[in-house]
């Protein structure tokens, strides 16, 4: 930052080292336009991605996209980042929502907008658990850093979860394809076959 005196720098650099600590050392396949695709520390991404949110003025939501969150199951990468409201809302909002419209595609709808505002909900999800480890730790740098690796970082078993998931997901659809449609299925539409033929 322009103009900062040492000790704001220095401020700066230590509130980054907790948002890094808070992510985690998880790396990630990542995109850019000048890069191409890069296997790269999350930290690079999401730090890039927070820049844009923080304004003078103070936070502010601004347009970013989040492939995992959109591509695979929004509620299996919530929960991978530990965000369990958001896993729980994912997890149940898709379903009601196919449920009560009776159209299963409303799903897409969901995941674009997980895609649209994961990285936003998760730069608020590190600042509030931040600033409440903060209070809780009470100026003690050992229990803040150990709070820190207890709150934040990912649950490596969520891709192990989201793989078996898949996989059963794709069972199902392969042995709905195999067995075909209902006998009974099959019988209205011979019977509407027939139907039409007589009325020709």
């Amino acid at each position: 930052m322009q103009g900062a005196t040492p000790s704001e720098s220095q401020e700066l650099a230590d509130e980054e080292r907790l948002w890094e600590m808070f992510i985690g050392p998880s790396r990630s396949i990542q995109f850019s336009w000048k890069e191409g695709w890069s296997w790269r520390p999350a930290t690079v991404y999401y730090l890039q991605k927070f820049r844009r949110f923080q304004m003078p003025s103070g936070p502010r939501f601004a347009l970013t996209w989040h492939w995992p969150a959109a591509l695979f199951d929004p509620f299996l990468w919530f929960l991978y980042r530990k965000m369990y409201m958001f896993a729980l809302v994912y997890a149940i909002g898709p379903i009601l929502s196919a449920l009560l419209t009776g159209d299963m595609s409303v799903g897409i709808v969901w995941r674009i907008f997980a895609g649209a505002s994961a990285n936003y909900i998760y730069f608020w999800h590190i600042k509030d658990s931040l600033n409440r480890i903060r209070a809780k730790a009470g100026g003690d740098q050992r229990e803040l850093e150990q709070l820190i690796n207890e709150e934040g970082g990912v649950q490596p078993y969520v891709i192990w979860l989201g793989v078996a998931l898949h996989l059963l997901m794709l069972g199902v659809i392969i042995a709905a394809i195999e067995q075909g449609p209902p006998p009974e299925l099959e019988r209205s539409e011979m019977e509407e076959g027939v139907s039409g033929f007589r009325e020709f």
